[in-house]
């Protein structure tokens, strides 16, 4: 009887120890603790590179080539003798030529010659060239209506108008403007802007010679200044046209 009291009591100490077991609530595995994230990495400079190999000293050229001789320069053109034909504006830029024979717009009507670049001897070029000087530091220009006439030309002229008072007669002698020192010459600004003269180009009447007292102002002083710096330049002036001038150095007469 007391055995099995006591295998009794022991089946039920198991019984409870397994119960107790069986119902006991599961414990939460524990959570490992965060590692703290990792700190920004640091900037770091670059790692210099290689350095760059020494440039190797070149041995000296014993046998240079020559440097090649510099061009010479071209020698300076000769100055025109004063017998010889120039074109005016190579020697005086600035100078305006206005050929009127080269036109129609001269009293004849017709083109008498076919070239429209003013030619004159050199040393008249000269002359010409320290008139022109003169006159632009007050602010004016010449300009050219006639300059060297070919023979031929005067022929056509006096076949035109077959009268000496106004064309030389070319049968007894030539014009002093195929001789390339005679020049018809007016007055205009600096700018070519043409300025009030005794009258126009081959004007026949009686307003056209140096006797200003019948032209007003200021033709007559702009018809002076003309005259007098010509005059004072080497230039003789004819009575009967304002317009016309003659080198005091006469040349003869060239085609």
């Amino acid at each position: 009887m007391k055995k099995s009291k006591r295998k009794l009591l022991a089946a039920l100490l198991a019984a409870a120890v397994l119960l107790s077991a069986g119902c006991a609530p599961e414990q939460a595995a524990p959570v490992p603790p965060k590692e703290p994230p990792d700190p920004p990495a640091e900037e770091t400079e670059p790692a210099p590179g290689p350095a760059p190999a020494p440039i190797p000293e070149q041995e000296p050229d014993l046998n240079p080539e020559p440097a090649p001789a510099p061009e010479p320069e071209p020698a300076p053109a000769a100055e025109p003798a004063d017998e010889e034909m120039v074109e005016v504006k190579d020697y005086i830029p600035g100078i305006f030529v206005d050929l009127k024979y080269a036109t129609e717009d001269n009293f004849t009507g017709k083109v008498i010659y076919d070239f429209t670049n003013a030619r004159l001897r050199y040393g008249t070029v000269r002359k010409l060239a320290a008139v022109q000087a003169a006159l632009l530091e007050q602010g004016y220009s010449l300009k050219i209506w006639d300059a060297h006439r070919p023979a031929a030309a005067q022929f056509t002229l006096w076949e035109v108008c077959p009268d000496p008072v106004y064309v030389a007669n070319p049968n007894k002698g030539y014009s002093s403007h195929s001789r390339g020192n005679t020049v018809d010459v007016t007055l205009v600004l600096s700018d070519g802007t043409d300025i009030e003269m005794p009258t126009g180009f081959d004007d026949f009447s009686t307003l056209a010679d140096r006797d200003y007292s019948d032209v007003p102002e200021p033709a007559r002083s702009n018809a002076l200044l003309l005259e007098n710096t010509m005059a004072d330049h080497g230039f003789t002036c004819y009575s009967g046209e304002w317009w016309h001038f003659a080198d005091e150095d006469s040349y003869p007469v060239a085609e």
